[in-house]
């Protein structure tokens, strides 16, 4: 079933879930070099950081030397292989950080609407802007490559971190992953109702908005779809704290998602992970940081879904001048902190309200 609108909200499920999927099957890989070439040659591989976002010197010839902390910058984008006209934009926004135990990982997810200061971009003659939401630094990046550039400079300069690659995922990629799963199994703690789905009486599509019966999940455990799936981590405004319990949702996704693929086989079937990787690595564009896919997979192998955190910015909606953004609150400063010394442990035990236990 093909679903109406725009919204690349699936989109951060899948970038999160899909990169640490393509990193843990490490566990079953041989053939370092094999590997390289083939990985190499199946999914897109492009400049997605800046000079000052990016960790280390990218020109160093690295192997076999990945160790942590880490911090991934993982993006989604709208543009649609089917639709390549219609532009690109991105409001899916991930920092995944990996500790120095390289044993466990966190998502933190970035409201699209953080209200931020955005540096000046060379590239695109962009002078800079004091107080923007951040996911238009994408926009005024152009989009692509040098949206995602911009968006981590953007980053950097609000936590004060460097990046040790970033991805960029397209919504042909999360239909791809979640059929190749066969679905996914998730557990929701309070009814969805879709704005975006709903069917006739004769059980034919027709949206809400024109008359139709709305899709309901309810409470409870179910089995999802990829058509699914969308339609339920896309829903806020019928949800009890809008955005921050749609954050929740995707990321319980996330987990979700590793837990099906941990069933399949793909952290442990080198064949079963080989052709998932393949399958979505066209919808993929990575920045690995010269560090080669190989290699990555093998240093995050202990990463197991059972030890994922889902983590976000302590933060407040408010409208300023009739614009709508989300306010960062004093606690956040001790997120970015925590990020940048690799204490994000202790800072969730004494920030329990912002951590989502999944």
């Amino acid at each position: 079933m093909k679903l109406p609108g725009r919204d690349p909200i699936w989109a951060k499920l899948l970038i999160a879930a899909g990169l640490i999927v393509v990193l843990a099957s490490g566990t079953a890989v041989a053939g370092v070099d094999a590997l390289n070439r083939r990985y190499s040659a199946s999914i897109n591989q492009s400049t997605l950081l800046g000079q000052n976002s990016r960790a280390g010197n990218p020109d160093e010839v690295h192997h076999n030397t990945v160790t942590g902390p880490l911090n991934f910058l993982l993006l989604g984008s709208d543009l649609r292989a089917l639709d390549p006209e219609d532009g690109q934009r991105s409001d899916s926004i991930i920092i995944l950080h990996i500790p120095a135990s390289m044993d466990r990982a966190y998502l933190l997810s970035i409201p699209r609407d953080l209200r931020v200061k955005i540096p000046a971009f060379a590239p695109t003659d962009f002078k800079g802007v004091s107080h923007e939401k951040i996911n238009g630094a994408f926009q005024y990046g152009g989009g692509g490559e040098g949206g995602v550039q911009l968006l981590a400079e953007t980053l950097h300069d609000l936590l004060g971190i460097q990046f040790d690659g970033a991805a960029i995922v397209n919504f042909d990629g999360f239909k791809t992953a979640v059929d190749l799963l066969g679905g996914i199994d998730m557990c929701i703690d309070q009814k969805v109702t879709s704005i975006h789905l709903g069917w006739d009486d004769k059980g034919n599509y027709l949206s809400p908005a024109n008359g139709g019966h709305p899709a309901v999940y309810e409470p409870g455990c179910h089995h999802l779809e990829s058509w699914q799936a969308l339609d339920l981590v896309r829903q806020r405004k019928s949800l009890a704290n809008g955005d921050y319990d749609r954050q929740k949702n995707q990321q319980k996704f996330i987990r979700a998602m590793l837990d099906k693929a941990k069933d399949r086989g793909l952290t442990t079937n080198p064949i079963a992970a080989d052709k998932f990787i393949r399958a979505i690595g066209q919808a993929l564009t990575v920045d690995t940081n010269g560090v080669s896919l190989a290699d990555l997979m093998f240093a995050l192998r202990n990463v197991d879904p059972s030890n994922l955190m889902g983590l976000q910015v302590p933060s407040e909606p408010q409208d300023i001048g009739g614009i709508s953004f989300v306010i960062a609150l004093p606690e956040a400063e001790g997120l970015y902190t925590a990020m940048r010394e690799d204490l994000l442990d202790s800072w969730a035990v004494e920030n329990p309200t912002w951590v989502n236990h999944m």
